[in-house]
């Protein structure tokens, strides 16, 4: 199955995709429990759709990375097409950046240099 072909509603959905983008993780607390969501933008030869992670599946997943979908579900909010695993589907990371827990401190560490190069830089243009 290809992006262009599906449609909001659309259950049982297989497909392969690559992540071009992982949004900010939200965490909220619904009935008691406490859930976190991520949406990214996926896409094929045919098009791109954005693709909400919930929970577990956020930290399996990064740009860059080709992702399966079996059994996923097609919704539609605010007039866009949104693909999700939903309660029944599933979701596999087929290739790309997996990291390792020592990846992630990595990641993290050059983050926290670039964001402490971003502010020296916007420091200096305050002057």
């Amino acid at each position: 199955m290809k992006i262009s072909e599906l449609k909001s509603g659309q259950g049982k959905v297989d497909i392969e995709v690559t992540v071009k983008s992982k949004g900010d993780v939200r965490s909220f607390n619904k009935y008691g429990k406490d859930l976190r969501v991520c949406n990214l933008v996926v896409h094929d030869d045919t098009g791109e759709i954005k693709f909400s992670l919930w929970n577990n599946d956020i930290d399996k997943v990064n740009a860059g990375d080709k992702i399966k979908v079996s059994n996923g579900y097609v919704s539609e909010f605010n007039g866009e097409k949104q693909l999700t695993t939903g309660k029944f589907g599933s979701l596999e990371v087929v290739s790309g950046s997996s990291h390792s827990h020592s990846d992630k401190k990595a990641d993290k560490s050059e983050k926290h240099d670039k964001k402490k190069k971003d502010e020296e830089v916007s420091d200096e243009d305050a002057f």
